[in-house]
């Protein structure tokens, strides 16, 4: 029977790049929106920065998160491949090891012992894995996995404002910009605290406070120097 019981660490891997993705598609697409607003008399500029920034910015999330998963992938599969060795040429001194490490986990040398010819039966690498390496099927580095979330992620938190300069006059846009940005931040705050079982009301207040600064931080350039895209 397969155990039933929900752990959030099972999903932290997608549900960091997908957190990860959003907050910086919504914060990067709605700074840029307020900054070349700032700076301009009309919507075209606005809207060629907001298209560029969303298209860029995925891209560039998907390929920095896979080269960044990659990483840690490749040094999980030397890893294995060590242990593979070892397990072909030392076998008798990784039972050993394997014991050990149940002894200094509480169990008694004799049901160590067991335990160990048990699991390493059944599966010597699983185990070494598992209980000597700290890898598991829920927390493998997963590079395709984690660059595809990334990249739709940023997509979709750039979306709003997108479509905000699409449909909104120039005059008006900065403000709702902002406002609905902060607001689709608490949200992000909240829901991505919620799943990783923190506190919801840091979680939104962190997240909107950073956006807010990006964004007063990307209006006093475009003010200050009055960039022309």
């Amino acid at each position: 029977m397969r155990h039933g019981e929900f752990h959030r660490n099972a999903s932290m891997g997608w549900l960091r790049a997908a957190v990860l993705g959003a907050n910086d598609g919504l914060i990067s697409t709605s700074s840029l929106v307020v900054g070349v607003a700032a700076a301009s008399a009309t919507s075209e500029p606005v809207l060629l920065a907001a298209a560029a920034g969303l298209v860029a910015g995925a891209l560039s999330m998907a390929a920095g998160e896979y080269v960044s998963v990659s990483s840690q992938a490749d040094t999980e599969e030397a890893d294995l491949a060590r242990e593979r060795r070892e397990l072909a040429a030392t076998p008798e001194l990784e039972r050993e090891e394997l014991a050990g490490i149940y002894v200094s986990r509480g169990l008694t040398p004799e049901l160590a012992g067991q335990v160990a010819d048990q699991l390493t039966a059944h599966d010597a690498l699983g185990a070494h894995a598992r209980d000597e390496l700290g890898m598991s099927e829920h927390t493998r580095a997963r590079p395709i996995q984690a660059a595809w979330a990334s990249a739709a992620a940023f997509a979709l938190g750039a979306a709003p404002p997108l479509l905000l300069v699409i449909f909104l006059p120039i005059a008006i846009l900065t403000p709702v910009v902002v406002g609905s940005s902060l607001v689709f931040l608490l949200v992000l705050g909240t829901s991505a605290a919620r799943l990783g079982g923190a506190s919801q009301g840091r979680g939104a207040l962190r997240v909107a406070f950073w956006g807010a600064v990006a964004m007063v931080c990307t209006a006093l350039v475009g003010r200050l120097f009055g960039a022309v895209v």
